[in-house]
Formats: C-alpha cells, structure tokens, sequence
C-alpha cells in the first residue's frame, strides 16, 4: 500500500485533484514483475455501480487471491477520471462516452473496456424565473458547465440544435456542484446539470429546461492500455465485478438507491428519482455499435471547440476506443463482501477539491 493512503470512514470526504494525484503517484508506481501490487480505480456519484462495488469490498476480495490491493479515488466529473488517467494515476476510472473519445482524441492511450448504463443525466437547467426556459433563448446567456464532459456536449448539440455556437454564450467553466451553486446564486443563466446533483436541484425547485436522452452518452468505465494489456487477471476481474454489482442493482432498487443517496450526500427521494427515471442498467457492457452510435455526433464538437485539430484524429481515436475483450467475457463473480466494507476501504484523501 502506499503509505499515503489511509483508511477513512466512508462519511469522510474523498476528492480527487492536485493532492490525489499525488498521493497515488507512488501506488502506480508500486509493480512488480506481472503482478500488480495496488489497483487504482475510482468511484463516482455519476457512476453508481462504482458504489455498489465500494460499499461492499467485492473487489478487495476478488483480488486479494491475486496479490493486489485497492486504492479508491473519488471523480467528480469525467474531466477529472480523464486527468489522472492521462498522468497514470489512475488504473481505472469513470466517465461518459463523450469524455473518454475526448481523452483518446487528444493522445490518451486509454480504451473503454466497459459500458456501466445508458443514463439520462445530463439536461438544461434554469430557475423558475430565468430568460432561459429552452434552446431558443440561450443567444448571449451565461451557461454554467464542467468542460469535456457530456453536459458541456449536451450544451453544444443543444446550441447547433437552436442554430447557434459555442460562441454564442458565454460559458463559466465550473465544476458540476459549482455550477448548481453558481446557478442557485443567480450568477449564471442557467446550468448543464449532471445526475445527482441536477436531481437534487430539480426537487429543490430547479427546472429542467430542455431535455433529449440523445444529447447524452453512455457512463463508461475505462483504463490505460499498459493496464489492460499487462494485467489481464486484474482487469477481467474488475470487469466480473461489475457485472456482479450490475446485477445486484438490477435485483435491489431500493438497496441501490440507499446507497447512491448516501455517498453523494442527497435525499432518498432524489436517489429514486434519477436511478428510477433516468439510469438504464439493463443493457449490454460491451462496448459496440449503441455506444459508437451516441458518440459519432460528439466528435465535430472537439475540433469546434479548439480540443482537437482535425475531424480524422478523433475519427480514429473512436475506431481505437473500444476494448472488449474483458466486458464479451465477463460473468459475475460471488463475492460475499463485507459489512463493513466501506468503512475500511483504502480511500485517498484529499484536501483540495478541484
């Protein structure tokens, strides 16, 4: 283990930023010859399987006949899992469809290697008494959104649907609780809301503006090629684990919603909402032609934006994305776990909440 990480009590706050990064710096570093010693992977409130998995310490188990041990660090967003994946602080991490075809675009060697849902979790938000009260009225508005991830793609396909750009409106780069606080304070016109968070700001009295299940992409799980080439045992592991919480999910709504509720710090009634209406678990983990098809409209976006130069790298970045060796294979493990799980997990801290 690395010696800066430390158990913390699940209610503790777990972030990822500056000083996670550099916490695992040395965990990645910690591998021997053909076995890992820490996994680095992430849990993410716009990932709820990713709970599941922490809550009750499947993977610990699974992998403590292999030798290696588990290091978690929380994603607040897609940009976020992207950043430490990119560095190699991350083994594995979450984010939407669009994010992870971002991150290989622009000279990422990571792969999705496994379709966590088909979720609705991305809208246009504004209050009650805003100008904004749909895609026509966003000419010369401000726009809260986190870059590079599928809020912030949401918005653009929602301009060009209104036959307007990015330049259009101004957009304050914020990250998404940020920008539900920027909202709520009047500072911004409105918000490219993200599940939990929108949920718990539309029962709040928010409205959610504008909405197209086909603005979103798929909540993915993804990992650097050094990983999944190097440690297959590991990675098809992992992948097992997740069809065991998929599962699991699938078989206990309730106990799901519990869960999500309490790691991001909402109400019960704002877990049922999003995991009810707006979270799709029954469908495939491979990663293929549903998933290329929700990303194929994303990719001219990246060369607007400035992100990436031309429309054939990320063409290519998409054709090399997918990895699915581990999700064709994969069959859920019997992991007993624990109840006190998540109590004990290896959590990296941080004090600095990018």
């Amino acid at each position: 283990m690395p010696s800066t990480a430390r158990r913390i009590p699940r209610s503790a706050q777990a972030v990822s930023g500056a000083a996670a990064v550099m916490l695992l710096v040395t965990a990645c570093g910690g591998e021997s010859d053909g076995e890992l010693e820490v996994l680095n992977i992430d849990f993410a409130t716009y990932n709820p399987l990713s709970l599941i998995i922490l809550e009750h310490g499947w993977l610990e188990e699974e992998l403590d006949d292999l030798g290696t041990e588990v290091t978690w660090v929380q994603s607040h967003g897609s940009n976020q899992a992207n950043e430490n994946l990119r560095a190699g602080n991350l083994h594995v991490g979450s984010a939407a469809g669009s994010a992870a075809l971002l991150n290989r675009s622009v000279g990422a060697d990571v792969h999705t290697f496994y379709v966590e849902s088909q979720p609705e979790w991305a809208a246009l938000v504004a209050q009650p008494d805003s100008e904004v009260q749909g895609p026509d009225d966003l000419e010369g508005a401000t726009v809260a959104a986190t870059l590079a991830t599928d809020p912030f793609f949401f918005l653009a396909q929602t301009l060009d649907e209104a036959s307007l750009t990015l330049d259009d409106v101004e957009v304050q780069s914020l990250q998404h609780a940020d920008g539900r606080q920027a909202l709520e304070n009047g500072d911004v016109d409105a918000w490219m809301g993200l599940d939990p968070i929108m949920g718990d700001a539309e029962l709040a009295g928010a409205e959610l503006v504008h909405r197209d299940v086909d603005f979103n992409t798929y909540s993915t799980v993804n990992a650097t090629a050094d990983f999944l080439e190097d440690y297959p045992e590991v990675a098809q592991t992992v992948t097992d684990v997740y069809e065991q919480a998929r599962q699991w999910a699938e078989e206990n709504p309730e106990e799901t919603a519990e869960i999500l509720a309490e790691h991001a710090g909402i109400d019960l009634e704002v877990a049922e909402l999003v995991l009810d209406e707006r979270v799709n678990f029954d469908i495939s983990p491979v990663p293929g032609d549903d998933l290329h098809g929700s990303l194929e409209p994303v990719g001219p976006f990246f060369v607007e934006n400035g992100d990436v130069d031309t429309e054939e790298q990320v063409d290519e970045a998409l054709e090399e994305l997918f990895w699915t060796e581990y999700a064709e294979q994969a069959e859920p493990t019997d992991a007993e776990g624990s109840e006190d799980a998540a109590h004990e997990a290896d959590i990296a801290e941080d004090e600095d909440d990018a």
